[in-house]
């Protein structure tokens, strides 16, 4: 059974202070089922991945990013292996010049230190040295920018027949027209319909969904010769290609770049709160 992340009157309740914030290190993996809860979520991850669904959206939160759920929004929670996080919740009353919607977005050192900081706090009511450290949180999601990191899902029972098709086996590397015909769909509508449901086009939705799955591998310590070839890439170039040109970095780098951002040392070197 999952063991409660923090006090459940911090998650629920607008009494007691406006932000509470908790840290999190365990070697199994963690699950919750869909739910909702009054204040807003911001959650982080330090090391490892964890995956959130909202809506009919899948999102994943890979080192140094932050997935921030609004107030009231349904969402589940599954982590991959060991993983090291945060969570920070923020009372409706302070989310109102927030994000109204999901988003994901890259935490900054001041951020997490800043998080470390409130985690340790008892959880009562905030003096003003302590809330100058909790405005830093509201202030620091309020300017981030949006990161990509989420997977819609269509509508459309043949679309979501097909999704759920090229998710089971993202190796299958059949044309946009071959998956048509496998759906009973003309090339042309099949085309459209993704774009119309998912923003996407066909070839983005893949490429997003190997993207996603990529990040989880690694986060598993999974070798990028076997990610690579799960995935449906012919030769590891094109993976670390692919990955580089959406995360900024090569999947060797991403992870050491996640592992000394975990280490004590990455959070005596981030700015004081």
């Amino acid at each position: 059974m999952t063991q409660p992340l923090i006090r459940p009157d911090l998650v629920t309740s607008p009494a007691g202070p406006f932000l509470a914030a908790a840290e999190l290190t365990q070697t199994e993996a963690r699950s919750t089922s869909s739910h909702s809860h009054a204040r807003g979520q911001l959650m982080g991850a330090l090391s490892g991945l964890v995956s959130v669904g909202l809506d009919r959206q899948q999102w994943v939160v890979p080192a140094i990013h932050a997935i921030w759920i609004p107030p009231h929004y349904e969402h589940s929670v599954r982590s991959y292996g060991p993983f090291s996080g945060w969570s920070v919740f923020i009372t409706e009353q302070r989310c109102e010049q927030l994000p109204r919607e999901p988003r994901a977005i890259k935490t900054t050192p001041l951020l997490r230190e800043a998080v470390r900081r409130v985690a340790s706090w008892p959880g009562v009511e905030l003096d003003d040295a302590q809330t100058r450290i909790a405005e830093v949180i509201v202030d620091e999601l309020a300017a981030s920018k949006e990161e990509s990191l989420d997977l819609p899902r269509p509508d459309d029972a043949r679309l979501v027949r097909l999704t759920d098709a090229l998710v089971g086996d993202l190796s299958d590397n059949r044309r946009l027209d071959e998956w048509a015909v496998w759906a009973g769909l003309a090339p042309r509508t099949l085309s459209r319909r993704f774009v119309a449901e998912t923003g996407m086009t066909f070839a983005q939705w893949r490429q997003q969904a190997r993207l996603l799955r990529a990040l989880e591998l690694v986060a598993d310590g999974m070798p990028v010769t076997t990610i690579a070839l799960e995935l449906g890439y012919d030769n590891v170039s094109a993976f670390i290609d692919m990955f580089r040109r959406a995360m900024g970095t090569t999947p060797g780098r991403y992870l050491a770049a996640e592992a000394s951002t975990s280490s004590p040392a990455a959070y005596s070197a981030a700015p004081p709160a």
